[in-house]
């Protein structure tokens, strides 16, 4: 079978091609509703470990914080895989644009609702509601596929991880610095009020946010669905060769749930990517916790403040290589080859956290070589989210049809909400555990890691390689 209309993964994707123009303001837009979800989920984790032992959750055990924050953290991606399909596949038939509105609309209210949270119950409940109600980010995905084609696809896809690091950044950087703003701002913030809700402060600037991001993307935000703005879907070379032989599959509508997940070409991408979330969120659940831990059970023993600062300048550093290099690495060495490389930085990145704990152990403080080693860990982490620059695009050319898009990127961003909701539990537990029972030395999570990475290596090595099927 031919494949000849179909770009090679392992050359510059636009060799020889003339790059359709891009529609940058709706694509802006799209960005800023992009920034909203990291925006309002990764607040919390400068200070959730903290929230948790002072809501007398554990007992009074810190040993067990990490069962507890690893539950809150995962809810969110659990309540989400089981509703964000049917979310990308509604906006297949009924749009794009009042499925983000409605998205933006669960995130605001759940956002102000876990802020104003004092129980394990309704810090859960906060949680789901973001989760069922969001599918926003398999639709953003979608309206990038609709506003783009293989001419100038590189150009924007590179920027999602970036997007989503710098929001990944600025959150964790508020959410540690305005915990408890009656403490450190007393004149300004009095009342008891702020003493009954000392977390409500970075909830209210995330909420605010999703806020004014709903606001104008009711304003501004354009539905770019085929069938529902009349125009013709960009030229893409969409992979319907790939599909089972059936006739009665009709290929300019979207393709059925059954058909797709019979086909090997939709499927590999997609398993990849949630491969690749569960590692990733695995590791940004993990980090705040070791951190945080006291230094006697091989923990950094830092404060929420501190963690906020770390995170967000290795997010910085992490979103700047990601905007500036990533599209350029793609035409430099192919998507295939970007992707299979950068996920082996898993191994050091994975591997320098028991390294940190026997030299903090040893040494008894946070002193010069910890900081030397979280900078070397910086490192690896960016060159692991050059794999993020590329994983979005393998998924969005993997749609058999503009048609299926939202059915496609919804049923990948599902599978990873499960690989989401998994992780932040499979790697907090699996430490508190090897912590309190001293499992493999208070190493068990780490060697889960790594042996979830060789699984990933090794589903990597089947992504196509389109230049040997011509």
């Amino acid at each position: 079978m031919s494949h000849g209309s179909r770009p090679d993964e392992e050359t510059p994707l636009l060799q020889g091609k003339t790059k359709t123009p891009l529609p940058w303001s709706q694509i802006n837009i799209v960005f800023i509703a992009l920034f909203a979800e990291p925006i309002s989920s990764a607040y919390i984790f400068p200070f959730i470990n903290q929230l948790i032992g002072e809501l007398g959750i554990t007992g009074g055990d810190d040993r067990k914080i990490g069962y507890y924050a690893g539950l809150i953290e995962s809810l969110f991606f659990f309540a989400q895989a089981l509703t964000t399909w049917q979310w990308s596949r509604l906006s297949d038939f009924i749009g794009r644009r009042p499925v983000i509105l409605t998205g933006l609309l669960g995130l605001t209210i759940s956002t102000f609702a876990f802020g104003l949270s004092r129980t394990l119950g309704t810090l859960i409940i906060s949680r789901c509601i973001a989760g069922v109600l969001n599918g926003n980010v398999g639709v953003m995905k979608s309206i990038l596929g609709d506003l783009t084609d293989d001419t100038n696809m590189a150009q924007v896809f590179p920027l999602i991880p970036a997007i989503f690091i710098a929001g990944a950044t600025v959150a964790p950087l508020y959410g540690g610095a305005l915990v408890k703003p009656q403490d450190r701002w007393p004149d300004i913030f009095q009342g008891e009020f702020w003493a009954t809700y000392p977390y409500f402060l970075p909830s209210l600037v995330s909420g605010c946010f999703t806020l004014l991001t709903l606001l104008v993307c009711a304003i501004f935000l354009k539905e770019s669905l085929p069938s529902k703005t009349g125009k013709k879907p960009r030229s893409d070379s969409p992979a319907n060769e790939n599909l089972p032989d059936n006739p009665a599959v009709n290929t300019a509508q979207p393709i059925p749930m059954s058909t797709l997940l019979k086909t090997y070409t939709v499927m590999l991408p997609i398993i990849n990517y949630g491969f690749l979330g569960l590692m990733d969120i695995g590791f940004f659940a993990l980090l705040p916790l070791f951190c945080s831990s006291p230094i006697e059970i091989g923990g950094l023993g830092l404060p929420p403040p501190i963690i906020g600062i770390l995170l967000a300048i290795s997010g910085i550093v992490d979103g700047s290589v990601q905007a500036l290099f990533g599209a350029k690495f793609i035409e430099w060495f192919g998507a295939k080859k970007v992707f299979s490389l950068a996920i082996l930085f898993f191994y050091p990145l994975i591997l320098l956290f028991p390294i940190m704990s026997a030299v903090v152990t040893t040494q008894g403080t946070v002193g010069p070589i910890i900081w030397l080693l979280l900078v070397l860990q910086l490192v690896c982490m960016v060159l692991v989210d050059l794999s993020f620059t590329v994983i979005f695009m393998f998924v969005t050319k993997a749609a058999p049809n503009k048609q299926s898009l939202g059915s496609v990127n919804g049923l990948s961003q599902s599978l990873t909400s499960i690989a989401r909701a998994v992780g932040p539990t499979l790697t907090t537990s699996s430490f508190a555990a090897s912590k309190e029972y001293n499992i493999l030395g208070g190493n068990l999570v780490y060697v889960i890691l790594v042996i979830l990475t060789t699984i990933l290596v090794i589903l990597s090595r089947h992504l196509p390689d389109l230049k040997d099927e011509e």
